[in-house]
Formats: structure tokens, sequence, C-alpha cells
């Protein structure tokens, strides 16, 4: 019997079904990866009628048991909790391929007699409008957590008197920061008292100073922004790089107030089960100061990777990540707001400070800071 050009949908090559992975390394991802994209790209060959078409999409695209959702399914849910990052990028990745290669395969699909090249019934091909940048993404989680604990946003100028950036900050007047091998200083400047030379600000900490001549506490303010240190750009430095500053200002404020915003915000941005710990450091405008970290969030604070015998780069196989700095503000630092409400013999506060950009390293699994700043579009679509 003469077969129907509009022959339904069984027709369809239905060779390729989505497989449970046993292996869940880099490797056998992209194999996954590879043979379902091949399967794809043999399927729109057999595809010769408006029946065929609408099987053919509703078999990849559709959101009940659609190949795609499959992957979702199979492969991701089913993934270990230290292969979800890898198994989550390639599943992103492969989405955007495969919507891309269907819309356009039906795109392209020969008509059959009486039908039109075109079906203005199916929706349009999308064209990419791009995507927040991951630092900013990063650093727009890190706001949304603290705007829930209560702290509004603050913001200041990239250039800065010395005044602002250093001296009223506590810094001594031979700290190595003041110099021009580690900050950038406007050309120029020689003339100019000391406090009233311009500089690039070294850390986001002057709007700190600048908020409290404005507002008198209590006071809860959080401030990101791009900042500048004479650094070579490396895997890990970089001369503009990226900060998220927060400051609390009220009476009776102690360190465990400290200790519980920050171990509240680490929860909410790396997991519930991440630990956090606190050890002895030294800032000139907190007293005393802490280095925080967390419990590795890539292997669970384990050191180790995979099967067991890999080590765990992200925290040196130690367990814990140093994540930013913090401490209780010197009282030093209130003195030069003390005329605005700031005595310190009557209020306290706490301030900390994180870099995005290494937060969004560790978030993604990155080992270059330099990609983030190259503009190579390759890199960049893995986080549309």
């Amino acid at each position: 019997m003469k077969k129907n050009a509009n022959a339904p949908s069984e027709e369809i090559n239905l060779a390729y079904t989505v497989p449970k992975l046993k292996d869940f390394s880099p490797a056998a991802l992209d194999k996954a990866v590879e043979k379902l994209l091949a399967a794809l790209d043999k399927e729109p060959v057999a595809l010769t009628g408006e029946d065929q078409r609408k099987a053919f999409r509703d078999r990849w695209l559709a959101r009940k048991d659609g190949i795609l959702m499959q992957v979702n399914e199979l492969w991701l849910k089913a993934a270990p909790k230290e292969a979800k990052r890898e198994v989550g990028q390639r599943v992103n990745k492969l989405k955007a391929e495969v919507e891309a290669k269907v819309e356009a395969a039906l795109a392209m699909a020969p008509a059959t007699k009486g039908e039109s090249a075109i079906d203005i019934s199916l929706p349009g091909i999308r064209r990419p409008i791009g995507a927040e940048h991951p630092i900013i993404r990063t650093q727009n989680e890190i706001i949304a957590v603290f705007r829930n604990l209560g702290y509004s946003v603050a913001e200041g100028p990239v250039i800065e008197t010395d005044y602002y950036n250093f001296e009223a900050l506590n810094f001594p007047p031979n700290h190595p920061a003041r110099d021009t091998q580690d900050t950038l200083f406007i050309a120029g400047q020689e003339s100019k008292p000391r406090r009233e030379q311009l500089l690039l600000r070294t850390h986001t900490s002057p709007v700190q100073i600048r908020t409290m001549e404005k507002m008198k506490p209590p006071l809860r303010i959080l401030v990101p922004g791009k900042v500048h240190r004479n650094d070579p750009p490396d895997a890990s430095h970089s001369p503009m790089f990226h900060q998220v500053e927060g400051l609390a200002v009220d009476t009776k404020i102690t360190f465990g107030d400290l200790k519980g915003t920050l171990d509240h915000a680490m929860k909410a941005l790396f997991g519930s089960d991440v630990k956090t710990s606190f050890r002895p450091s030294f800032f000139p405008f907190t007293e005393p100061s802490a280095e925080m970290f967390v419990s590795c969030f890539v292997c669970g604070g384990s050191g180790k990777r995979g099967d067991g015998n890999a080590p765990c780069r992200p925290c040196k196989q130690t367990g814990w990540i140093e994540i930013l700095g913090c401490g209780m503000v010197d009282p030093n630092v209130f003195e030069f707001v003390k005329h605005n409400g700031y005595d310190p013999e009557k209020i306290s506060g706490f301030a900390f400070g994180m870099g995005v950009d290494r937060i969004a390293m560790l978030k993604y699994g990155l080992d270059d800071l330099q990609l983030f700043f190259q503009g190579d579009v390759r890199f960049l679509q893995q986080f549309v």
C-alpha cells in the first residue's frame, strides 16, 4: 500500500532514548551530550508532513515528556551532589542548542503538496537578547540576600580622595596600601595635600564613611561596586574587580550579631548545610577582625571529590573556603563621624567585605579570573 505523504508520527525515527547515567564524570557527560545531539541531527531528514513536524517538536520539547524534560529528570535530578554543577552547566547549554536546532529543522523541513513552505502557526525563531554577566548576576544574588535582612544599597564615586579611601578608615600614614606600588593614583596630584589627592578606590569602604556623614545611626547598608588595585592581570588577579561590603551600626551590636548575620547569609547563598568558621585576622578599620570561612560546597567539606581519591581544588583539600573579611568597627573610625551621632562610647557596629569575582569563580567552577573580562562570547553564552 502506498504511504500517505502526511504520514503519522510513528514514521519518525525513534531510535534515540534518553539513557540513565551511571558515570557523571565530565568525559562521560560530554559523550552523552554528543550522542543526543547526533541523534537530533539525523531526525529532521525524515520530516515530510505537518503531523510529523508537530510530533518531532513535541518529542524533543514537550513540557511533560519531551526529551529535554527527560534529560532534566534522568541526568540533572539524578546526579550526585558533587556532580550537579557539571551536569547543570551542560544541561543548560544543551537546552539552548536543542531548542535552536529543533526550530531550525522545522523551518527548513520540506512542505508537502498544498502546504505552505512557512507554517505561520509555529513560533518564530528566537533571537538571542543577551543576559546578565555572571559577575553582575552573582552580585545581585548577594544584594538580594542582604536586602531581605533589611539592608539598603549605597553607592559612591570610583575616583576617591585619600581621606575617604584611607585616612578616615584608620589607615596609618605609612601603610603600604597608600603607596603607588599598590594603589592607582591620578596623575598630577603631588602639589595637593595628602588627604586631597585623588585615586581609584581600592575598596568600597569609602562609601561607608560618606554614608555615615549623611545618615545618623542606626544604619544598615550594603555597598557593591568596582574597585581598583595596582595588580598585573593573571588567573587570580585583576587591576579592576568587584566588591560587596556591608555596615551595620546601632546600640549594643556585638560580634555575635556579626556571626549570626553572616552565617545566615552564607546559608542563603550556598545552601543550608554550609557551615561557617571565623579565624582572627587584622584590618585597619575593624577591631577585632576575622577571616570568615565556609565549608566547601563543592566537596561537602571532605576535601575530596568524586570517588574520594580526587583532591578538591577549590578548598585545597582543607574542606574550607575563605570567603570574606569582617570585624567590629574600630572606634577610631567612628571618631571621624562622631559629629553626626556616631559616638563610639554609645554605639557599635560591624563591617564585612567580599570579592564578587572570586565568589563567581567558585560558584561556576572557574580557575581563571580573566575569563570574565576577555569578552569571549563563547564563554559568556554558557550563562544565558
